[in-house]
């Protein structure tokens, strides 16, 4: 995946939140009806009766009609490809979603023309019942691209990402072989000598960790100020993999 750092507006930020819960509250539901079946009952439903059963829903609940039938209808289909990779035994059963953890949705069927650059180092995407969003165009996008995914983390930056299938990267070919050891205070140790280290928090960076994580301990479960702790927990921990992802990439 190709992801980039989308830049909303306060009012399509509030539009990609409700997607978000639309999402969440599709699979959620796919999640329980699958959840019920047990042996001797009957099939729990697919992909094509659960999308009739969203239609009859959207026509009961205006909240759910005002959200976009693409990214709840795609909810659905990715629900019932995760069923068939857990039967395949090729990933694990699918799960509930919370609000605040795994937040997005996926868009398929783009047209060239849902993605475009406007400047130098913006550019734009168009999504469904919200119009185009600007994002930070750090690269180029791949041509052809067929579908997207929004996701938004735990310290409220919101991503889009497009997938991209990577160039093949040869080998040296000079067959030498290097041993590598993982360790706690170094990172990686090379049979060369070489040590790697990966970055983490500066020292005034993990005292402030450190003092956020004990009022963490402190508040109340369900209050505004929890909430707010874990947020400037979440941004410390981002910015930790971010220096992480320079170093990865750079190398």
């Amino acid at each position: 995946m190709s992801r980039f750092r989308l830049q909303p507006t306060p009012a399509q930020e509030r539009a990609l939140r409700d997607h978000c819960g639309h999402a969440r509250f599709v699979w959620n539901l796919a999640v329980e009806q699958h959840a019920h079946w047990r042996s001797g009952r009957k099939a729990a439903p697919g992909y094509t009766e659960q999308c009739r059963q969203l239609t009859l829903a959207r026509a009961a609940y205006p909240w759910l009609a005002a959200g976009s039938v693409v990214v709840q209808q795609q909810a659905l289909r990715d629900f019932a490809q995760a069923k068939a990779n857990f039967f395949d035994r090729t990933h694990r059963r699918p799960t509930w979603r919370r609000r605040g953890r795994g937040e997005g949705f996926r868009v398929v069927a783009v047209n060239p023309d849902d993605v475009r650059r406007v400047s130098r180092k913006v550019g734009e995407v168009k999504v469904p019942k919200i119009g185009w969003v600007r994002f930070r165009w750090s690269r180029a996008v791949a041509d052809g691209v067929k579908s997207y995914r929004i996701t938004r983390d735990r310290a409220g930056r919101w991503h889009v990402a497009f997938p991209v299938v990577p160039e093949p990267i040869s080998g040296p070919g000079t067959g030498a072989a290097v041993g590598v050891d993982r360790g706690v205070v170094v990172s990686v140790a090379l049979s060369t000598g070489e040590l790697l280290s990966v970055p983490t928090l500066r020292g005034t960076e993990r005292a402030r960790l450190l003092r956020l994580q004990r009022k963490l301990a402190r508040a109340q479960r369900g209050s505004n100020r929890r909430g707010k702790v874990k947020a400037a927990i979440a941004r410390l921990k981002a910015r930790e993999s971010d220096r992480r992802e320079v170093v990865k990439f750079s190398v």
